[in-house]
């Protein structure tokens, strides 16, 4: 994995020593709104059920961002692959760094690397139907909405009844016209 280096984030490689800013992320309770109803993830015992990503350090393909003006902790990205061809993108910032476009400007650099050199052909993600700012990033990118799910949740989160939506968006040169 490189290092990715934007205007304002540097991504590198996660290590053990982030896995107290990647728990403070799961504390907040509006980070995790769309995740898991907004619920404080126990680190000790975490739920074996979950659904989406808790790295802790030590994740393949689960970058750590920071700003590039003194290394403050900004958030985490991944390209997780689903396979040889297709990876997953996903990420989860501080609340405070909301609304700022890195979330944006952080996905764009994971994305060019995934195409140029992580080799893949599409890349997908997903997020709740009502989570307007992440689908907004997924947009900012370029990709497009292919499909939305409705899933039947055991414990059904606040908005899940509109399903969750999909988008993907495929090798610049490999595009169909």
């Amino acid at each position: 994995m490189a290092v990715l280096q934007t205007t304002r984030l540097t991504l590198l490689p996660c290590r053990p020593s982030d896995r107290d800013d990647f728990i403070a992320l799961e504390r907040d309770p509006e980070v995790m709104r769309f995740l898991n109803g907004g619920y404080a993830v126990d680190n000790e015992d975490p739920d074996p059920n979950s659904t989406f990503l808790m790295p802790r350090g030590t994740e393949p393909y689960v970058w750590t961002a920071r700003r590039v003006r003194g290394g403050a902790f900004v958030g985490w990205f991944c390209l997780w692959p689903e396979d040889e061809s297709v990876a997953e993108l996903g990420y989860r910032l501080r609340r405070t760094e909301w609304g700022q476009g890195l979330a944006s400007e952080g996905a764009a650099a994971l994305v060019d690397w995934g195409f140029s050199k992580g080799g893949y052909d599409r890349i997908v993600a997903t997020t709740m139907t009502v989570n307007r700012a992440s689908r907004r990033v997924m947009e900012k990118l370029g990709m497009r909405h292919t499909r939305t799910e409705h899933v039947d949740w055991p414990v059904p989160i606040c908005g899940s009844e509109h399903g969750e939506v999909w988008y993907e968006m495929a090798h610049p040169e490999r595009r169909d016209g």
